[in-house]
């Protein structure tokens, strides 16, 4: 079995469920908190790799809906998208699953089950 590590926020609902299952089902899985672990750039750069930063930016957050309207009409690229998911890490969808090279975002359990 593959090392799991779940990237996120405690409090986030999502990530709490996707704790949860793992937990339940017997899957031990580190868990790395954006807020009080920081998010290095390598980091994000690795999971944008494997999926588009449209993928990866959470437009149905708080965070997103605070932000001015000019500088959410900004973000158009890859670039613009990283600065932003750098500087308030709470606009990443949430959970980053990272596991055998792979990385999944967001939580599904029927889709967690499957694999």
């Amino acid at each position: 079995m593959h090392a799991v590590r779940i990237y996120g926020i405690a409090n986030c609902d999502r990530v709490r469920k996707a704790r949860a299952w793992l937990a339940k089902n017997g899957v031990p899985a580190d868990f790395h908190d954006f807020r009080k672990d920081g998010l290095p750039p390598t980091m994000l750069r690795r999971w944008l790799k494997q999926h588009d930063w449209s993928e990866l930016l959470n437009r149905a957050g708080t965070t997103w809906r605070k932000l001015p309207d000019t500088r959410r009409a900004a973000i158009v690229s890859q670039a613009e998208a990283e600065a932003l998911m750098l500087e308030f890490p709470a606009l990443i969808r949430r959970p980053i699953i990272e596991t055998g090279g792979k990385v999944r975002i967001g939580f599904d359990a029927r889709d967690y089950a499957r694999s």
